[in-house]
C-alpha cells in the first residue's frame, strides 16, 4: 500500500515537472497535473494539499539530489580551480533539466507569497552552507581572502550564480554567453590564487 502510495506521489511529481515548465507556476493547473499523471485531481491534495505544497515538493526533491551531487563533486582531490568549473560546467545541465527554471518560479512566486519565501530561502540555504564549506577551504589553502571573508565569498559567488541564471533564462543569446563568461572568470581568479599558494611554497625561507 505504501509503495503504490509512493508511485502515485512520484508520477504527481514527475507530471508537475513537464507541466510547470511549459506552462510557468502562474498558469499551473493542478488538473493538467492530475491528468498528466493519470491519477484523480483528489489525489495532488491528499498527498501534496495543492498546487503550492505540490511544488514545493518538487523543488525539495531536486534541490535534495543536486546539492548532494554538488557536495560529492566539491569533495574530490581535484584543484579548487576544477571543481569550480565543474560547477560552472553543471549549470547548463541544471538549466536542461528544469531545476533553475523551477527555482527560479519559485523566488518570483515567494515574493506575493510568505511562506512559499520561508520555504524557498531554507532550500537556498543548503546552497550557500555548501558554498560557505568551500570558500572556508580556500581560506585555510590561501591563507587569506584579502578583504573577504568566507561568509563573504559564498555569498557572492552564490548571488553571482542565482543572477546568472536568471539572466540566461530569459533567452538572449549574449547575455548568455556573457553571463557564463563572467561566471567562469571566478574559475581564473582561484587558479591564479593557487599558483601563488603553490609558488610560495617552493621559495626557499
Amino acid at each position: 500500500m505504501s509503495e503504490r502510495s509512493n508511485d502515485t506521489a512520484a508520477r504527481i511529481v514527475a507530471a508537475a515537472r513537464s507541466r510547470l515548465l511549459s506552462d510557468g507556476y502562474a498558469a499551473l493547473s493542478t488538473r493538467a497535473v492530475a491528468d498528466r499523471a493519470g491519477v484523480p485531481l483528489s489525489q495532488i491534495h491528499y498527498h501534496f494539499g495543492g498546487k503550492r505544497g505540490l511544488v514545493l515538493a518538487l523543488l525539495d526533491d531536486e534541490n535534495r539530489r543536486l546539492v548532494a551531487r554538488q557536495r560529492r563533486m566539491y569533495g574530490s582531490e581535484a584543484p579548487l580551480s576544477r571543481r569550480y568549473e565543474q560547477a560552472c560546467d553543471l549549470l547548463d545541465e541544471d538549466l536542461a533539466s528544469g531545476y533553475v527554471r523551477v527555482l527560479q518560479e519559485m523566488i518570483a512566486a515567494g515574493w506575493s507569497d510568505d511562506a512559499v519565501a520561508r520555504q524557498v530561502l531554507t532550500l537556498l540555504r543548503s546552497w550557500f552552507d555548501l558554498l560557505l564549506d568551500v570558500a572556508r577551504e580556500a581560506e585555510q589553502r590561501f591563507g587569506s581572502l584579502g578583504p573577504f571573508s568566507p561568509a563573504d565569498i559564498a555569498g557572492l559567488i552564490g548571488l553571482s550564480f542565482l543572477g546568472g541564471e536568471a539572466v540566461i533564462l530569459l533567452g538572449d543569446d549574449d547575455w548568455s554567453r556573457g553571463t557564463r563568461t563572467w561566471l567562469r572568470s571566478v574559475g581564473r581568479l582561484i587558479s591564479g590564487l593557487e599558483q601563488a599558494a603553490a609558488a610560495t611554497a617552493r621559495s626557499p625561507t
